[in-house]
């Protein structure tokens, strides 16, 4: 599988997870709100902070019902300068999801280390093309679409000499059900394209988010509100900061969890292996000199003496020296 860099970090086998907080339009078109989203991202553990960046005009049609709802959350140049500023500042990474070209290129322009783009643009192939020319990697989504489309949006990234992408599973219901939210497809993502691929969970609390990341993902993208209680379309089915803190160390202690995959005894089991397994132990003082019969042994606690799978190999042999009632046999006295 590839890896894949952005920024100072790396996507890919054996990585730790990367994390998205994505305060999307949580912003409510307030650049005081983002920009306390960005510094409050950082503080939950987020790796970036993600935002949705659009023209409502170029996004939807007037006659849209959500044409005002998209209007009314614009930001203007001057914002994103601050935001990314905001960011920097922070320590935290900043990107967006660019809806349109003119968008693409004034994310282009303050330097972000990767571009997001939504699923609802999986199949805006113009779209995919401009981005892909930016030389940057690019984060698709694939909700809602087939393996088909998913392939037919790499080779079009692919075709402008760019090769740099995460997949992100993801289901567009919100809130998506356990039923429906298939955690299969992430293995399926990384051994079809043999590219890291994560998830972007819509889900309500922070469940299949740790799941996913038992099921391999590289990437998880959950969003985030300062306040579940706001009013806009988003914050509910958000992580509030203490809850997306709380996701990262769960998965935190659970990459620790996931270990080497090498089945030998840790450290921490050396003082249990002398204590719980078993020794061949004399029943009875045994003379020097006494060939050992099977009635003068049992097998005991501790494990400091011979093991039991020599128990043929030890009956027969001669004690060399006394070995008392209940001592553990060992090699040097037989």
């Amino acid at each position: 599988m590839k890896s894949i860099r952005i920024g100072d970090k790396i996507v890919g086998e054996g990585q730790p997870v990367f994390f998205i907080a994505e305060a999307g339009i949580n912003h409510d078109g307030k650049l005081g709100q983002a920009l306390e989203l960005v510094e409050r991202a950082k503080e939950a553990g987020a790796d970036a902070v993600k935002f949705q960046t659009f023209k409502a005009d170029n996004l939807c049609s007037k006659r849209s019902k959500s044409y005002e709802l998209f209007k009314n959350l614009e930001l203007r140049k001057s914002d994103w300068a601050k935001i990314a500023e905001k960011a920097r500042n922070s320590g935290i990474m900043f990107f967006s999801s660019p809806f349109d070209e003119e968008s693409v290129d004034l994310l282009d322009d303050l330097g972000v280390p990767a571009f997001k783009v939504a699923s609802g643009d999986l199949t805006h192939l113009p779209l995919l093309k401009y981005i892909a020319r930016k030389n940057k990697p690019i984060i698709l989504s694939t909700g809602m679409s087939r393996l088909s489309e998913v392939d037919e949006a790499l080779n079009t990234i692919y075709g402008e000499e760019n090769r740099d992408v995460v997949l992100l599973h993801c289901v567009v219901n919100y809130p998506t059900n356990a039923r429906d939210a298939n955690l299969k497809v992430i293995k399926t993502l990384e051994q079809v394209f043999a590219l890291p691929a994560g998830f972007s969970d819509h889900s309500l609390g922070t469940l299949l988010s740790v799941a996913a990341v038992c099921m391999g993902a590289r990437v998880i993208e959950k969003h985030f509100t300062l306040d579940r209680g706001l009013p806009g379309p988003d914050h509910k089915l958000s992580l509030d900061p203490a809850e997306f803190a709380a996701m990262v160390s769960a998965i935190r202690a659970i990459e620790q969890a996931f270990g080497d995959g090498v089945k030998m005894p840790r450290e921490s089991e050396l003082e249990a292996i002398r204590s719980a397994r078993r020794s061949i132990t004399a029943r009875m003082d045994i003379p020097a000199g006494t060939i050992i019969t099977p009635d003068m042994l049992k097998i005991s606690r501790p494990g400091t003496g011979i093991e039991p799978k020599f128990l043929d190999l030890v009956i027969g042999k001669k004690a060399k020296a006394q070995i008392q009632e209940d001592e553990a046999l060992t090699w040097n006295k037989i």
